[in-house]
């Protein structure tokens, strides 16, 4: 009988509600090949979104981690840390999945398509939406792409379900230690893998339903948002690009969080960065031509 690798499904949680349990539900309803276990990382919620997994009828096949607000970027991290698979998929916490969406997903890593890879997005209640992977606009908005055939390549990975080797993920130091609590993680890791000479794909024959929300269910500073900006761009940016990021938007605060982010050791992971790159950061947005 084949054998097939443990998979680490990694979800962050904070104040989820009830859509922690219905994610569960539905991962361990699924028909799949693989083995896997769930990491949650309970990131200083305050509305008992996680306290069922202590009586939970899967808990066997459940890790849960309680932090007291480390931020999305950190949390997913703490869940590489404590898996123990050698496959992640970083999830949402408010998804529903099909059969088989593990095995279709996992493949293409497996036989070394390529090195990252995410599913359609459909909007759960609304399922003419569906997202193919994501790329930027001239001022760094997320956008979707459309739908093609077979596996394609995507400037972003989005963050709500992506799986990537954990070979591949340590080798990049996993996501953005320094960012703050929400903001550019998961452009920040997608820009990484490819100017580190990784392959970011989407498989369009996969899909999950996310329930996309018109606000956080915590508080999200717009100060932290652009202190993660400045981050990213000091890390893998060449100087023109920088200024343009800070004229993205310009307010009062703008300056000392610039100090703040250069006090914080951004210049030394800059210089490790350019070292270990296989490609800069004008071949990334001239490939998927982004007008930035």
């Amino acid at each position: 009988m084949e054998s097939h690798p443990l998979i680490s499904i990694i979800f962050p949680a904070k104040n989820e509600g009830g859509n922690v349990k219905t994610t569960l539900d539905s991962l361990f309803s699924i028909e799949t090949n693989y083995p896997f276990e769930a990491i949650v990382i309970d990131d200083g919620s305050v509305d008992n979104c996680c306290d069922f997994l202590k009586t939970y009828y899967k808990k066997e096949y459940i890790k849960m981690v309680r932090t007291g607000g480390i931020g999305a970027a950190n949390a997913r991290n703490l869940g590489a840390e404590n898996a123990s698979g050698e496959y992640f998929i970083f999830c949402d916490a408010h998804l529903q999945f099909e059969n088989w969406w593990i095995d279709h997903l996992i493949e293409p890593l497996i036989s070394g398509k390529t090195d990252a890879i995410t599913p359609g997005i459909e909007a759960i209640g609304n399922s003419q939406f569906i997202g193919y992977g994501q790329t930027l606009t001239s001022t760094l908005e997320i956008q979707w792409n459309g739908k093609q055939t077979g596996l394609f390549e995507t400037a972003v990975l989005p963050g709500g379900c992506f799986a990537i080797a954990r070979s591949v993920f340590e080798d990049v130091d996993g996501f953005e230690k320094g960012f703050k609590t929400w903001g550019h993680e998961d452009v920040e890791l997608s820009i990484k893998l490819w100017l580190f000479g990784y392959r970011c794909h989407v498989q369009p024959n996969v899909k999950v339903l996310h329930l996309f929300r018109n606000a956080h269910p915590y508080r999200v500073r717009y100060e932290e948002v652009y202190y993660n900006l400045l981050r990213m761009a000091y890390s893998h940016f060449n100087p023109a690009r920088i200024e343009k990021c800070k004229k993205i938007k310009v307010f009062r605060k703008a300056q000392r969080i610039e100090v703040l982010v250069l006090a914080n050791g951004v210049e030394t992971q800059r210089e490790t960065y350019f070292k270990k790159r296989k490609f800069d950061d004008e071949w990334y947005f001239n490939k998927f031509n982004i007008d930035f």
